[in-house]
């Protein structure tokens, strides 16, 4: 029975650590974030093994004869296998929720194109070329709010206005065109740290202007979310 205990805290903590380490690990390039990935996996697959051990010891201690052992360890147990499954089987839901794109823009038509982050676009994996009417047609189901943004002033001052939005939100500005109304900045996500490019285009629109904008991961088919969210941040920040 004691081994027993031993081994279901050691796989629980194991499961905690793995998850702990997927991010930071991938950020300081330890690994691919395909390595990442698997031990976010792992870390789920383990902590709800743990976990079950952790309620199968709690029903053994209800029994008189394992009672004295306490509950002190199967409640350990459980505590770190729900921390270490919890946030995979979250991101899983929303992965779920999330259309399977990473290219996510205000215009599907005539969607901004990246001009000085081309280069990292054609080395990422994503490319840098917009899908087409497949993925428009996937985003108009998922996100129909990701829409273009009208602002009532010129255009050199939409342009500012955007660009004090890019700096408020944490982006990395990497270029600003005032003639072409472009500025194109790079966008680190917090646990991974994936680098998703933006590009905001600012034209004239009758007495104002209007705002497009694009966010696309450079890895991954989905984002599960996170350039949509990305651009109704960005439009928040514009009112």
């Amino acid at each position: 029975m004691r081994s027993a205990r031993l081994l279901a805290i050691a796989a629980a903590a194991a499961a905690l650590v793995m998850l702990l380490s997927t991010g930071p690990g991938t950020r300081l390039g330890l690994w691919p974030w395909q390595t990442g990935l698997s031990l976010l996996r792992w870390a789920a697959y383990t902590g709800l093994a743990a976990g079950v051990a952790g309620v199968v010891l709690l029903l053994l201690h209800a029994l008189p004869r394992w009672r004295p052992l306490g509950f002190a360890v199967p409640v350990m147990v459980l505590l770190l296998s729900v921390a270490s499954f919890g946030p995979p089987l979250y991101m899983l839901s929303q992965a779920k929720k999330a259309p399977p794109i990473h290219d996510i823009t205000t215009d599907t038509e005539h969607p901004p194109q990246f001009v000085a982050l081309l280069p990292e676009r054609r080395k990422a994996p994503n490319g840098f070329e917009y899908g087409g009417r497949e993925i428009a047609a996937q985003q108009a189901k998922a996100y129909p709010d990701i829409v273009p943004r009208t602002l009532a002033m010129q255009p050199a001052d939409a342009l500012q206005h955007s660009l004090d939005a890019a700096r408020a939100l944490g982006w990395r500005i990497v270029a600003t065109d005032g003639i072409e109304g472009r500025i194109e900045a790079t966008a680190t996500t917090t646990w991974f740290g994936f680098e998703d490019d933006v590009v905001i285009r600012v034209q004239p629109a009758g007495q104002g202007s209007r705002v497009d904008v694009r966010s696309a991961s450079r890895v991954g088919r989905s984002d599960v979310g996170a350039n949509a969210k990305r651009i109704r941040e960005f439009l928040a920040k514009l009112t």
